[in-house]
């Protein structure tokens, strides 16, 4: 064997131990592929069912979504109408205030002078009751006076 032959082998060696050492990590990473390859196909079978019902609720929240819309279109209605009827029940409020001022200014000038003269008239009257019992009294006084002193006399 000359050194030519032997060296032919050397790499021939070499060669095989890089393959081989390079065959254990493809082995490896084989079955890494697989178990990645295996548990995609797993997520996919479950994710089929999980993306249906996803879908349903997606449609179930789209009707919803539509009803609320025909719902608010409804309120909208319903409030615009209201507005209309508070616009009204302001002009009514407003016009009543005004009458009621008027009637008031018309109603109270004579109903004022019609209760300060029935007050006046009873004050005058219950003094003159006053004035009245008073001279009575002052009169009686001034009779027993009188007859005490004729009384006394005699």
């Amino acid at each position: 064997m000359s050194l030519a032959e032997v060296a032919a082998l050397i790499a021939a060696i070499a060669f095989l131990l890089v393959c081989a050492a390079v065959a254990v990590p493809l082995l490896r990473l084989r079955h890494t592929v697989d178990a990645a390859t295996e548990t995609l196909n797993d997520l996919n079978d479950r994710l089929g069912p999980v993306l249906t019902n996803v879908n349903l609720t997606i449609e179930s929240v789209n009707t919803a979504l539509g009803q609320t819309k025909e719902t608010l279109d409804g309120v909208n209605l319903q409030l615009a109408r209201l507005d209309a009827i508070t616009a009204h029940i302001s002009q009514v409020t407003a016009n009543v205030a005004n009458l009621t001022t008027v009637v008031t200014s018309a109603a109270a000038s004579p109903l004022a002078k019609a209760a300060a003269f029935g007050f006046g008239l009873r004050r005058a009257a219950a003094r003159r009751r006053a004035a009245a019992e008073e001279a009575e009294i002052r009169e009686r006084l001034r009779q027993e006076r009188r007859e005490r002193r004729s009384g006394g006399a005699r």
